[in-house]
């Protein structure tokens, strides 16, 4: 099929690659555009940017999709299908209805749980079984369309962020050359009304651990939010990530060092697996503790 590809991040890039393996025609790809990074804050192209410029694709990076001409030349492109799987830009109607086939989004969640910006994230933090990815039919609404595609995977017990975005992305780049090869088969289906949960954007304010709280939630909390932006907490004056944990046996005062790197909670204790000090590189538990003495309490 002629399609458009619309992604930015380092997620979108497989279905990027999936989508030409499968010989598609990638008539355009929409990023956004490359943002100050850096130290010397130099404007870098963002990861779908430089893959499809390797890949010899035209890449358009517009900062709006609202403006008519804008509008204009996404229709001129003709394309059949548009692809989308974290772009980062809202789709204006006009849009939405310009490829013959409409456009699909790839979704990291089991719809309707976690609509919205982070719904791996999210999944890993509220404790959830399982997660997913939908393929979608894209409509006005924030992740309302009805759903052609879903597949479902079981979340590990101490799996983090980052191990669940690569298993999301590579399933999200099987369903969508799927979906395309079985368009005319797939019959959309409605979303529920019940279930309904909103993935909010992570804040770099929620990212302290509160030592306060069930040691479960606590593991899920420090998974859930590593690698970025890394949850933390204070030891000997200096702020540590930690960056995996599990449950494990032990009580305490919450905060309390019970020994190497096994932390009393509100109730039960967690086992910090993976830690990084400021300006290091992530350790394991054993090789962290080789290089820092653990106070008797972490703030």
């Amino acid at each position: 099929m002629r399609i458009v590809f619309m992604g930015t991040p380092d997620f979108s890039v497989p279905v990027l690659d999936a989508l030409v393996a499968a010989g598609h025609e990638v008539a355009a790809v929409y990023c956004q555009p490359p943002r100050p990074a850096g130290r010397g804050k130099k404007d870098r192209p963002s990861p779908v940017q430089a893959r499809a410029e390797a890949l010899g694709l035209t890449v358009r990076h517009p900062k709006s999709l609202k403006g008519a001409e804008e509008q204009a030349a996404f229709a001129d492109l003709g394309a059949e299908i548009a692809v989308v799987v974290a772009y980062g830009l809202i789709l204006p109607q006009p849009v939405l209805d310009a490829p013959a086939h409409g456009c699909l989004n790839i979704h990291a969640s089991l719809l309707p749980r976690w609509r919205g910006a982070a719904p791996i994230h999210r999944a890993i933090m509220a404790g959830d079984a399982e997660t997913g990815v939908c393929i979608m039919q894209m409509e006005a609404g924030l992740d309302t369309g009805p759903v052609l595609l879903r597949e479902a995977t079981p979340i590990g017990a101490e799996e983090t962020t980052g191990e669940l975005h690569d298993r999301l992305s590579a399933m999200g780049a099987r369903l969508i050359v799927e979906a395309l090869a079985r368009l005319s088969d797939l019959t959309p289906k409605s979303q529920p009304e019940e279930g309904v949960t909103y993935a909010a954007k992570i804040d770099k304010a929620e990212a302290r651990v509160d030592w306060t709280r069930p040691a479960v939630e606590v593991a899920h909390h420090i998974n859930g939010l590593s690698p970025f932006p890394g949850a933390w907490a204070e030891a000997n004056g200096e702020r540590v990530k930690l960056l995996r944990a599990g449950v494990a046996e032990g009580s305490g005062a919450p905060g309390t060092v019970l020994g190497g790197l096994r932390i009393a909670c509100g109730s039960g204790a967690v086992e910090v697996l993976q830690a990084q000090r400021q300006g290091k590189r992530p350790m394991d538990g054993d090789e962290f503790l080789r290089g820092f003495e653990m106070p008797a309490q972490l703030d």
